[in-house]
Parts: C-alpha cells; sequence; structure tokens
C-alpha cells in the first residue's frame, strides 16, 4: 500500500481577506508524481508554495512523514523547488550550477564527494560531459535539466515544479514531459507539479488534482480524471467535451434530445436532470438512417492523423473526431455506444461548457435549417 508522504489538512489560505485556498484536504503518497492542474488563479501555485514552506496557511496544517511542519522554514524541510525560472548562475559553468548548493553545506562536504554527486546527478538527466559548457550556451531544455539536477543533487524527498515548460516550444516540451518522467523514476522520489496544460498532466503523473477557484474538484488517474469527470468544468478542462442536457430515465437509459440512449451509469433518481459528456472520440459517423440524432456538418478542420468536425443537432454544436471525412453540409446520423456515455449530476458548472457554437466566430450565424424544432414530438427510440 503506497505510504503518505503528505498531507494538507483543512488548508485554507487568505491574501488580503480574498481566499484563494479553501480548506482543500490533499494527500500525496511516496514517490508519486502529483499534478495540480487548473486555469490561472485557482490556487495550484500556492498550494504548491505551502508545500515548500514559502507560505503558511491562514488556516490548517501540513504534515510531512506524519510530522507538522507548518512552521519549518524551506531551507529545513526536505523539499526543493524548481521554477518556470531557472535563475542559472550565468557566471558559473554546468558544473559549478549543480555543485553550488552542496558547497554550502554543513558539514562541508569532500572534494569527492561533490565531485561524485555532481556527475552521478548530470549524468541522470543526461548532461554528461556538460561540466565546464558555459550556462548561457545552453538551449532551453538543457538549461531546465541543469535547474533540476542542481535542485535534485541536495538529496530531497520531494521536488516541486512550477510550470518549468511554460517557456519551452511545443517540440521540446513534449520531449521534456518523457524526460521528468524518467528523472522521477531513476530518483525515486515525490514529484509535485503545477501546470495548466491537460496534456502534461495526462502524459506524465500518478495522479491528477484538478483544481478551481481555490478548491479542488476532483483528484484520480489520468484515466479516471479523463474517463469519469465529476461535473462538467472538468469534464471541459480535460481534453475536449460535447457536454449536453439529459435527463436520466433509469439505471442504464438516458434521455438527450427526447432520445433514448442506453448508457453504463447507475444510481440516479428517475427522471433526474443531468450532465451527459460524449467525447468527440466516442461518436461514430453513420447513415442518416441508422442515426439515433441526425445533424448538418458546419465545419471541418484536417488535424494530421483525424478529422475536427464540427455538427449542428437542433442548434447545439456538436464536435467529432473521425478519419473519415464529411464535407460542409453533409447531413449525417451518429451512433454512440453505451461506453461512450458518461453522465454526471448536474453542478454550479451545469450550462457553461461543452457547445462549439464559439469554434468560429461565423457560428453565431450558422443553424441546422433542417432540424426537428425542440417542440416537435420525436418517436422514442427501443434500446
Amino acid at each position: 500500500m503506497p505510504k503518505e508522504l503528505i498531507r494538507l489538512a483543512n488548508c485554507t489560505m487568505a491574501f488580503d481577506g480574498e481566499v484563494v485556498l479553501n480548506n482543500i484536504e490533499l494527500s500525496i503518497n511516496d514517490k508519486e508524481f502529483l499534478t495540480l492542474l487548473g486555469p490561472s488563479g485557482c490556487g495550484k501555485t500556492t498550494t504548491l508554495r505551502i508545500i515548500g514552506g514559502f507560505q503558511k496557511p491562514t488556516s490548517g496544517d501540513v504534515f510531512f512523514d506524519g510530522v507538522r511542519i507548518n512552521d519549518v522554514p524551506p531551507h529545513r524541510r526536505s523539499v526543493n523547488t524548481v521554477f518556470q525560472k531557472y535563475a542559472l548562475f550565468t557566471h558559473l559553468d554546468v558544473f559549478e550550477n549543480v555543485a553550488f548548493g552542496l558547497r554550502l553545506q554543513k558539514p562541508a562536504l569532500s572534494k569527492s564527494e561533490i565531485t561524485s554527486r555532481v556527475l552521478e546527478m548530470l549524468e541522470i538527466v543526461s548532461l554528461k560531459g556538460f561540466e565546464r559548457r558555459d550556462s548561457s550556451s545552453l538551449s532551453g531544455g538543457q538549461q531546465q535539466r541543469v535547474a533540476i539536477a542542481r535542485a535534485l543533487v541536495l538529496r530531497p524527498k520531494v521536488l516541486l515544479l512550477d510550470e518549468p515548460l511554460g517557456a519551452l516550444d511545443l517540440r521540446l516540451r513534449k520531449d521534456m514531459q518523457n524526460e521528468l518522467k524518467r528523472i522521477q523514476q531513476a530518483m525515486d522520489i515525490t514529484f509535485v507539479y503545477v501546470t495548466h496544460d491537460q496534456e502534461e498532466a495526462l502524459a506524465m503523473s500518478d495522479s491528477v488534482v484538478v483544481m478551481d477557484g481555490g478548491e479542488i474538484l476532483q483528484i484520480g488517474t489520468p484515466e479516471d480524471i479523463y474517463n469519469e469527470p465529476v461535473n462538467a468544468f472538468v469534464a471541459d478542462f480535460i481534453g475536449e467535451s460535447n457536454i449536453v442536457d439529459g435527463a436520466m430515465l433509469a439505471d442504464g437509459v438516458v434521455e438527450i434530445f427526447g432520445r433514448r440512449f442506453a448508457c453504463l451509469d447507475r444510481g440516479f433518481a428517475p427522471n433526474e436532470p443531468v450532465d451527459v459528456v460524449i467525447r468527440p472520440e466516442d461518436i461514430d459517423i453513420v447513415p442518416i438512417e441508422d442515426g439515433k440524432l441526425t445533424g448538418t456538418v458546419t465545419n471541418v478542420t484536417f488535424k494530421g492523423v483525424h478529422y475536427d468536425i464540427i455538427v449542428d443537432f437542433r442548434g447545439f454544436k456538436w464536435l467529432i473526431q473521425t478519419t473519415d471525412l464529411s464535407p460542409v453540409g453533409t447531413k449525417i446520423g451518429v451512433k454512440i455506444d453505451p461506453d461512450g456515455i458518461h453522465i454526471m449530476k448536474k453542478s454550479r458548472y451545469s450550462g457553461m461548457f461543452g457547445d462549439y457554437s464559439s469554434y468560429s466566430a461565423e457560428y453565431d450565424d450558422i443553424s441546422d435549417a433542417d432540424a426537428v424544432p425542440e417542440d416537435v414530438s420525436v418517436p422514442e427510440d427501443t434500446l
């Protein structure tokens, strides 16, 4: 069973009376790669700073390995931090940048011990042979790895990373995602990572913490967060989602746009209003006569391995991702298997996400003129 290393218990943080963290509970396991994910201002960096000791919560407790550390300063915590700005010492070479913290340790380390640990760390971050390279001459990815080596050479139990890939270009960012996961596994320590990029979170993490408005909305594996979002915010923030109003008629039966669909969800009240999430890749385009719903293609974008197709279903714009081209103006039918439908309870985020009418400004003037009006009864499909 995983061992808990860090716990935030009922932590609240307020600045000048404004609450930025609202009574959060968070447990982080030893040797876990955990990502705090959310939009700007959601409280993720504040959470990281509380763990690192740079800020003390207004109320609540921080525990490290079972010991309360609210009053322990940063330099006395077994934690180190890598920021978005790497802050390398430009007058020092790579070796001396990494060795800097070791030279300050008390009691003093021997020259051979410092050399051994620096070279070991440079090998782990794939910079062996760069010891005497001028740090200012390095690429962005190399500078980041020097910053990580400088933090890890002190052998912390936890490494905190505050959006460290934000300054890198897309290709390098993807490469560094793999590097960070490899380094974390090689060091066998806990990484706590902050980002607003959902792709980074899904690619690297053992656990993802989705935050908004100073609150934790959901904690789970990347697969759980993507496949079983708890509300419309999480569903929209993690990947692309079509989120529509529905009614749970009975266990395993949901009504969308007057049509019944089989689903896998259970435990809702009869006829309970719900939010229905359907991922774009879970929708199959079929001939009109075979579709549960029919609509008109209003926009097509080629994405390389698939097409992003916007389809108007009675004024609601859906995104479908498919390898088969359906040109603009085509009338299509759709089929959705039960495991492609996810049911969520109504929340304060209901009605805020999921309609792709904002995909293009011209969608304000586009509608499916041949669609069945909402007040026209539709024959009830059998499951």
